[in-house]
């Protein structure tokens, strides 16, 4: 048995992997076909890491372990994590995930130890992890809702971060993109999540690798549908916009506001809460719109027009939707940004463009008008 073990393993370098382990007293963990070490490992003062900072290892001898590896990839910043696939066998499968605190140590990683010579006649290959995060679950029931959904998956897996709906043409029933905070959190509910659905409520979905390609507003509506929870959660509102001093443009409550069902099995089988009739009716429509007054103010100052961009961010509880917004004026070095909540409308088209208004809205009361005059 020794014999036949020593024709596999490089018994020298196991031995040395293993006093380097009781030396620097480092931990690793074996967990589905891969060895662990850190993700964080115990002392971490760095940051937490976002996308962009994971490498991707290839061309390592399959008798080079982590004593060897760890120390040359932590030589250019801390390590967060690293992760070496392994064989039954004993013997790495050839690569491995190198993850730093930030996008630019991993830069680093990859400009300074692509090519490195680990051993005479083999050179690593470092380039940049792909880390998918998102996942497309399909066959979804119309009636799906989001915020159900999301509760759903959260309590079926770990790491869910946003979910967005899509519905429409060429799409059967509803499908959602979910995205994960790692592309592990993303692996693990690939495998359960079918079974699961199948065995909890009777459901028969599908899963696959989804791009993070970010869809438009009118994509993720279905037509004919009440928007209400099939808007998208599309990003994660940015810390100057979360933080921002400039007062949100906030709509009238309803009476009584539209209410989302809490139990997703009703949500996927059973009936549906009607709309709230007069939704439509809490945004009168006026002559002089908070965009047409800011567009005659900018044209009678000639500071030029103003430019919108608006972004879905998330729906609240209530049937509220927040919508993160940027307003350039040619003229004013600064631009106009915060976060406005709005009650949806009956298309994504008149959505948006209540989103758009509310922006507007905001603007004027944030400007100073000595700045236009």
């Amino acid at each position: 048995m020794e014999s036949k073990q020593s024709q596999v393993l490089n018994l020298g370098r196991v031995q040395a992997l293993e006093t380097w382990l009781k030396t620097t007293n480092t931990k690793l963990i074996q967990v589905n076909g891969q060895r662990k070490y850190g993700g964080p490992p115990e002392v971490w003062d760095g940051p937490t890491p976002g996308s962009r900072c994971e490498v991707f290892i290839s061309q390592i001898p399959r008798d080079t372990y982590e004593d060897l590896l760890i120390p040359l990839f932590c030589s250019v910043g801390p390590l967060w994590e690293f992760r070496l696939m392994m064989n039954f066998s004993g013997q790495n499968r050839g690569f491995a995930y190198a993850k730093y605190g930030s996008a630019g140590v991993a830069a680093d990683a990859i400009r300074r130890l692509h090519g490195h010579m680990i051993e005479p006649g083999f050179r690593l290959s470092v380039r940049r992890s792909t880390e998918k995060r998102h996942l497309c679950i399909g066959d979804l029931p119309v009636t799906t809702k989001q915020e159900e959904l999301v509760q759903v998956l959260c309590g079926l897996t770990e790491g869910v971060e946003r979910v967005s709906l899509k519905a429409g043409p060429g799409i059967e029933g509803v499908s959602a993109i979910v995205a994960f905070t790692s592309h592990h959190a993303a692996s693990m509910a690939k495998k359960v999540l079918v079974e699961a659905f199948k065995k909890q409520f009777a459901l028969t979905i599908s899963i696959k690798w989804q791009s993070s390609m970010k869809p438009s507003l009118d994509e993720l509506l279905p037509p004919h549908k009440p928007p209400t929870s099939l808007l998208p959660s599309t990003l994660k509102l940015p810390r100057h916009i979360m933080n921002s001093t400039q007062p949100s443009v906030l709509p009238l409550r309803p009476a009584h506001p539209p209410s989302i069902p809490s139990d997703f099995c009703r949500a996927v089988g059973g009936p549906t809460t009607p709309q709230c009739s007069s939704m439509s009716q809490e945004y009168p429509v006026s002559a002089a719109s908070p965009v047409m007054l800011l567009h005659k103010v900018c044209e009678a100052t000639e500071v030029g027009p103003p430019l919108y961009e608006i972004h879905y961010s998330h729906a609240g509880p209530d049937g509220f939707l927040f919508f993160a917004f940027k307003v350039c004026i040619p003229g004013i070095a600064t631009d106009f940004k915060g976060l406005v909540m709005i009650l949806p409308g009956p298309t994504a088209a008149n959505t948006l463009d209540k989103a758009r208004q509310a922006a507007a809205q905001q603007v004027l009361q944030s400007v100073n008008k000595k700045q236009l005059y």
